[in-house]
């Protein structure tokens, strides 16, 4: 059977974190440049090979003093790191629309294997004749796992910013030709 290539649609898709501020609220960011494929047998995505790249220079809070502290060494340090990466070992079928993608995930040079759920949207075209498919992942990590450790404690008890990074990825990508 042919390989068939797909590549992420940028226009359609969002990388999203969120994590806990002061305990107690959540603190909402993105990843505005990144690139993603996927390697298919046909149009079958079971053993599908997925990578994924984000631009740490990119991440975007709405916040531009809380984006330029997570760019510094005290977080991902993206004048050494300038890149998280995802190769995926592992995407594997659970029952009709929902998978299992298990791979590793690099972050400031740290790589860790990670399994998240994805929901798969299904293959369609759309009105201009392209071939598209969806995915839906949400997840959780723990940044200290990757070396992102900087913290300050609170007077009332507590940290500043939660371990738990909570991720919602929305991925469309465009068959290639």
């Amino acid at each position: 059977m042919a390989t068939t290539k797909w590549a992420i649609d940028p226009t359609h898709s969002e990388i999203g974190f969120k994590v806990k501020h002061m305990m107690f609220t959540n603190v909402s960011g993105k990843f505005g440049t990144y690139d993603a494929t996927i390697t298919t047998e046909g149009d079958d995505f079971e053993n599908a090979a997925i990578e994924f790249s984000g631009d740490i220079a990119s991440i975007d809070t709405a916040n531009a003093d809380r984006d330029g502290h997570l760019r510094s060494g005290d977080f991902f340090d993206v004048d050494n790191h300038p890149k998280l990466t995802f190769k995926g070992s592992s995407f594997k079928k659970i029952n009709d629309g929902a998978y299992e993608l298990t791979g590793d995930l690099t972050i400031k040079g740290v790589s860790k294997e990670v399994k998240f759920p994805v929901e798969f949207s299904g293959i369609l075209t759309d009105p201009w004749g392209n071939t598209k498919v969806g995915l839906s992942i949400e997840g959780k990590i723990n940044r200290k796992d990757w070396g992102l450790n900087w913290n300050s404690a609170l007077e009332t008890g507590g940290v500043l910013v939660g371990e738990e990074v909570r991720l919602n990825i929305e991925l469309q990508f465009a068959k290639q030709a």
